[in-house]
């Protein structure tokens, strides 16, 4: 089995990102896994590529993309990504698109095809915060999970795919507002091992009530 793992480049004037550095991080096999590490760029339309193109080369059986939630104080599994780009902040190539569709024949949103809630819990039972998200938001972390899920929907059956939100880690926040939630690099990185080994060793999801109040 492999797995393909993406993490993006630094954006929104930060100088890393802890999405690619913890990725970078993980080993070459997981629970038997071949672990394949991809970066990738922060922008709307070359991330897709740049990903499809990854799927041609290695033709994992998963496709694990990481990107980060600046304010979020836990791991965050994305369950849904919707068919919206809306971009606040231009992308590292300057593309700042609103109201615009990621695929004009896309479904509406995507579920997440890995095991959210089995993802989830093993971090947890490994003592890293974590739970699940219903948002990715309609950034460049919301394109690239929907144009995957997309792709595996239409083009490539039997593969699954998901998004995993990581904090701030450490040193992106000494500059920032006190309270600014992070999280150690090192422990997004066993995060991200923790929620892979789940995935891989999960066909299907496990039961469990994870839904908000709000």
């Amino acid at each position: 089995m492999k797995v393909l793992v993406t993490g993006f480049d630094p954006f929104g004037g930060e100088s890393i990102n802890p999405a690619y550095e913890a990725v970078k991080r993980l080993p070459d096999t997981i629970a038997g896994a071949q672990v394949i590490k991809l970066e990738i760029p922060t922008v709307f339309t070359r991330s897709a590529k740049v990903v499809e193109e990854a799927i041609e080369t290695y033709d994992p059986d998963m496709i694990l993309n990481v990107g980060q939630a600046g304010g979020r104080s836990c791991m965050t599994v994305e369950k849904v990504a919707i068919n919206l780009a809306e971009a606040r902040i231009p992308d590292n190539d300057g593309e700042q698109p609103f109201d615009q569709k990621l695929r004009e024949d896309g479904d509406t949103a995507y579920f997440a095809t890995l095991p959210v809630k089995a993802m989830v819990e093993n971090m947890k039972a490994h003592g890293i915060p974590a739970s699940i998200s219903y948002t990715a938001g309609t950034y460049v972390c919301n394109s690239i999970m929907y144009h995957v899920l997309y792709l595996l929907d239409r083009k490539y059956p039997g593969k699954r795919g998901g998004f995993i939100h990581v904090p701030y880690e450490n040193s992106q926040v000494v500059e920032k507002n006190p309270g600014m939630p992070f999280m150690p690099l090192s422990m997004i990185a066993q995060g991200l091992q923790y929620a892979i080994e789940a995935a891989v060793t999960h066909e299907t999801d496990i039961s469990g009530n994870m839904g908000e109040t709000h």
